[in-house]
């Protein structure tokens, strides 16, 4: 606790913490003012005598002969001293220790001594002491030769006086030490050591800080050995940092939380992004926030045409391929920076947005609001070289050819009333032309301008692009900025931390002058490491990577990285010899390139390129029409019938009727409808279920629930033409009394002419069920009954389905059929005849209508 050294809090002048600076205050009781030069309390404990110490007090007032002046002096002196204990307990709140593990690797060398030493710079002389411990598995001997070399070269800011910078580094020396951490027996050596220094200097422990500049394997031991070994005392915090790749994928991830949780709380993890450091990253909500009222109105679908958010990078992937095998650009970049980016743009802008608590809420709401990708969301390409570095770095065969992707560009769209509708484009790959990253905000422009555009004005003429960009570094550039195309607004940024850019006159950005734009740059650059550590100093936890944000993010890139493990990316020489090779178009929720690939650049020795241009196949299965393609094509195919169809029926009986499967099988069709089909009938479009699993409609496995997600939320079609199954009724779920499945039967009946759907979408199980008609089960095979109650033989096992005599009696039947896991009983089926108590699948012959199978080429062909 803060000692008071004035109670009545009035008498105290302003006093500086700096030694050697002459302040004034006055005594209780209207006493001469005192002149007391503060010295360093070492100096006033030390060597000097008390006589020597009071001559640094002196009267600074005359008012008359004293009576006592022997008394003045030593009341003087007492006043000084006393005052000078005050200062140094204001100072002094407590001690932190800084362990930096992996202290001798590349990113410790690079950039994390230099932003503890910033830290340092930035703290000296505040309120804590510090001391800063590197370790690592290297011997004593040279752990100590490599950070003595380190610390020689570290450099202060520009703004800091050489004599000051001198000082600060020879402290921070003196401050950081190394040693050898391996064992529990290390940890608990290096935890009473700092216990022992605090108590030394006769201070409190304030919090250790941990930094894992260390491979992810390496996290549980040391998690353990830290959580038993080396936590501080009660009242001091712990803050662990970790450095990415936080998992491979969305259940490496999970298991990596799952195990780091069991040693340490959410609030003391700190997962590093270094792209949230970056200070054109770092003021994107800061930017939002202050200039709100302006961009209110603009923020949004309405005005917003789309999003890029784009790291491009010269350097390839030499000398890194092992960690580029594993993880590719995707996971490399995309995953965490770019997504991180996307959040922050794409967010809702919170009320106070200090609050950490409140900002990473509106962070997870973001990741939620994230539609599902798909194959054809995303383009890939790899530059030549790499499978040739692949070979050599990892001695592989000759006839290796890599998979991995160094190039991606992706199309992501949100689900929400905000960005529905906007493409955000992220894109970042090796061996590009140019090194440059930035997030672009390009704005609609619906106005025509009569003049020629010499004529155009830039903060007048609103034909000219209106874009706000949060420019990342390098470029054209070189540095970090915000730039507002000046047709918009003059944007309120704070002027301690940034400034107006001066005249470039030549310089050209997104095909405009730089004079078009509103542009701010930092008043002093910073690394990113440096503002992240200051921020783990300070507690800032929304510039870091939650749990739960981690796992929203990896649960959104996962199935996408699965589709694309097998695909064969395109081939780019790299530079400036790409040209218009890696251009890409984008249209509903599909990416391509613009450019057809060239034939020279076709992969040499390795597995074939998949045949993704494949045209469908037509021929037979159990005696009805077959249509069969790679998944993509396969599911534009049957979205195109099925608006044929819907069409047809429209035109004919003023009304489509259509009932829908549930599963995983059909989410593609669904998302390929919303996004794709601007020309289908939702209007005049009734909307049925085949069956329903007897959960609550908003639970996650309900049918009801993925047709809204997928598709109903996208889609113009009325209410009451979607028609859910009453699973839940009178807060009961499929029983009996309820009569759930005659009230679906009979609304059928009252709708649907002659109980015959125009078009009925069905599934193949793996045991040969079709909706939740199952084997060994009679309900629903034969008999009046239009709906039926059934019995899954996996949860939830309570079902509601249509009958297989109601399925017959549509106009069209379509079974999709997709995966190799379908390989087995797609050969079965073929066999068998009419058996549809043991393969129900095989009961499905519409009566007057049309059966047609839709067979992905891993079903039908293994």
């Amino acid at each position: 606790m803060t000692p008071k050294c004035f109670p009545d809090g009035k008498k105290a002048k302003r006093w500086s913490r700096s030694h050697g600076c002459k302040q004034r205050f006055e005594t209780e009781r209207g006493g001469p003012a005192i002149a007391c030069s503060l010295i360093p309390i070492s100096r006033l404990l030390g060597s000097e005598s008390e006589t020597d110490q009071a001559a640094h007090c002196t009267d600074v007032e005359e008012r008359g002969p004293r009576r006592h002046p022997g008394c003045w002096k030593m009341l003087t002196v007492a006043m000084c001293v006393a005052l000078l204990g005050c200062l140094q307990a204001q100072e002094l709140r407590g001690h932190v220790s800084v362990i930096l593990l992996g202290a001798t690797g590349d990113l410790a060398r690079k950039y994390l001594w230099r932003g503890l030493f910033q830290l340092y710079l930035d703290e000296a002389g505040k309120d804590y002491s510090f001391s800063f411990h590197g370790a690592a598995l290297t011997s004593t001997k040279q752990g100590q030769a490599f950070i003595a070399k380190v610390l020689e070269s570290l450099s202060c800011p520009e703004d800091v006086a050489p004599d000051r910078c001198s000082e600060l580094k020879g402290q921070f020396q003196r401050l950081s030490a190394y040693r050898h951490l391996a064992t529990r027996e290390d940890y608990m050596a290096l935890s009473k050591d700092i216990e022992a220094q605090v108590q030394r200097g006769g201070l409190r422990e304030a919090g250790r800080i941990f930094y894992f500049s260390v491979p992810p394997f390496a996290y549980a031991d040391i998690a353990r050995n830290i959580n038993s070994s080396c936590r501080p005392g009660p009242g001091a915090w712990l803050r662990v940092v970790l450095e990415k790749p936080f998992g491979h994928d969305h259940l490496s991830a999970q298991q990596l939380a799952t195990e780091l949780g069991g040693f340490f709380r959410e609030e003391e993890m700190y997962r590093v992004d270094h792209y949230l450091g970056k200070q054109a990253v770092a003021q994107i909500l800061p930017f939002r926030d202050q200039n709100r009222k302006a961009l209110d109105g603009l923020w949004s679908r309405h005005h917003v045409e789309r999003v890029e958010i784009i790291m491009k990078e010269t350097v390839d992937a030499e000398g890194r391929t092992s960690f580029y095998e594993e993880y590719g650009v995707i996971r490399d970049v995309l995953q965490n920076h770019l997504t991180e980016v996307l959040t922050l743009v794409a967010m809702e802008l919170p009320h106070n947005i200090s609050s950490s608590e409140s900002v990473l809420q509106h962070k997870l709401r973001a990741f939620r609001a994230l539609r599902g990708l798909q194959k054809g969301s995303a383009v890939l390409g790899q530059y030549q070289a790499y499978s040739e570095q692949v070979r050599r770095e990892q001695q592989k065969p000759d006839s290796f050819h890599s998979l991995t992707p160094t190039f991606a560009g992706v199309l992501v769209h949100m689900d929400n009333l905000r960005w529905e509708g906007v493409p955000f484009i992220l894109m970042s790959g090796k061996a590009l032309d140019e090194r440059v990253g930035y997030a672009r905000i390009l704005f609609r422009n619906q106005a025509y301008c009569v003049q020629n555009d010499e004529h155009w004005v830039a903060d007048q003429s609103r034909c000219l692009p209106r874009q706000i960009v949060f420019y990342i570094g390098h470029g054209e550039l070189g540095s970090p900025a915000v730039l507002v195309s000046r047709n918009l607004f003059r944007p309120s940024l704070p002027p301690e931390s940034w400034k107006e850019l001066g005249a470039r006159p030549g310089l050209r950005l997104f095909g405009r002058p730089l004079s078009d734009f509103y542009a701010y740059s930092p008043v002093r650059e910073q690394d990113a490491y440096s503002v992240l550590i200051s921020h783990i100093f300070h507690g800032r936890k929304d510039s870091f990577v939650t749990t739960e944000n981690l796992l929203a993010s990896w649960g959104f890139w996962t199935p996408l990285l699965d589709g694309l493990a097998h695909e064969v990316p395109r081939l780019y020489p790299g530079g400036a010899e790409n040209g218009h090779l890696l251009d890409f178009e984008f249209g509903g929720a599909r990416l391509c390139f613009s450019q057809q690939q060239p034939e020279q650049l076709v992969p040499g020795p390795g597995p074939a390129p998949m045949p993704s241009g494949f045209q469908v196949l037509k021929a037979r299965y159990r005696e009805s029409p077959l249509i069969s393609a790679w998944p993509e094509e396969l599911i534009a195919k049957l979205a195109d019938d099925i608006e044929a169809t819907a069409v047809r029926a429209v035109r004919r009986f003023g009304a489509f009727h259509l009932a829908l499967s549930g599963g995983s099988s059909p989410v593609p069709l669904f998302q390929q409808l919303a996004t794709r089909h601007y020309g289908f009938p939702w209007a005049h479009t009734h909307l049925w279920l085949v069956d329903e699993r007897c959960v609550p409609l908003w639970d996650p496995e309900s049918n009801f629930q993925h047709l809204q997600t997928h598709l109903l939320q996208h889609i113009r079609v009325p209410y009451y033409n979607i028609h859910p199954m009453p699973v839940h009724l009178r807060q009961r779920l499929c029983a009996e009394e309820d009569q759930g499945a005659q009230t679906y039967a009979s609304e059928i009946s009252a709708l649907v002419a002659n109980s015959s759907f125009d078009l009925v979408l069905l599934g193949m199980g793996a045991d040969g069920h079709t909706a939740s008609l199952f084997p060994q089960s009679p309900s629903g095979l034969d008999g009046e009954q239009l709906v039926v109650l059934t019995e899954s033989p996996s949860r939830p096992f309570q079902r509601m389905s249509l009958s297989l005599p109601l399925i017959n009696r549509a106009r069209k039947v379509a079974v999709l059929v997709m995966g190799r896991v379908k390989r087995e009983i797609t050969v079965l089926v073929s066999r068998v005849g009419h058996e549809p108590k043991k393969w129900p699948i095989s009961g499905v012959l519409p009566t007057s209508g049309q059966l047609v199978w839709y067979m992905d080429y891993e079903a039908f062909l293994g």
